[in-house]
């Protein structure tokens, strides 16, 4: 019986040593993970930042915006607040911003976020709506930059944004029920540098 319940035992004190083995096998790897996911979050969320402090100014016409954290102390488990100063006002959250400054605001972020790290392809819908004319010609002239490294589509009804197109694509429907695309490129003079 002895033998039987020793046998038993250590079977199960090995069993539970690999168990223990396992559990500290995978704090390290959470450790890790954790310290590689924090390093690399506040790198993305400075360089944000560092855009952020290029685009709002170009997009507003001055002003000056930032991300903060709600808890600075742990990166892992706060929040990210986007605090404005657009020109004539005072700092504020982006969500007390009226509608077309919300907007705006949005795209300064999402702009930023690319000009860090183009994709290859960007589709956008409608983005330009509630902007007015003269916002959209800043944002216009900065899509251009982000559509030097990205290919993007914009789906848009804004006459000031399809002036900035390479190519226009459209639909419309010369009988009812059978639609029909219809595109024009533009071929614009591309400049020699010397």
């Amino acid at each position: 019986e002895y033998e039987s319940l020793k046998e038993r035992h250590d079977f199960l004190s090995a069993q539970r040593d690999d168990l223990v083995n396992a559990i500290e096998d995978l704090h390290r790897v959470i450790r890790k993970i954790n310290r590689i996911t924090q390093e690399r979050f506040m790198a993305t969320f400075t360089a944000v930042n560092e855009k952020l402090g290029e685009v709002v100014p170009k997009l507003f016409e001055g002003g000056s915006a930032k991300l903060i954290l709600t808890n600075a102390g742990d990166p892992l488990e706060t929040g990210v607040e986007f605090m404005i100063h657009p020109p004539g006002k005072k700092l504020t959250r982006m969500s007390l911003l009226s509608g077309g400054e919300k907007a705006l605001a949005a795209i300064a972020f999402i702009f930023s976020i690319f000009l860090i790290k183009p994709t290859s392809f960007c589709l956008m819908d409608e983005i330009d709506a509630p902007l007015d004319e003269a916002t959209v010609y800043r944002f216009n002239n900065l899509l251009q930059v982000i559509g030097r490294q990205s290919q993007i589509i914009m789906i848009t009804h804004n006459k000031r944004t399809m002036e900035f197109a390479d190519t226009l694509f459209g639909i419309t429907m010369g009988e009812k029920g059978v639609s029909k695309v219809v595109s024009v490129n533009f071929e614009k003079p591309q400049t020699k540098v010397a």
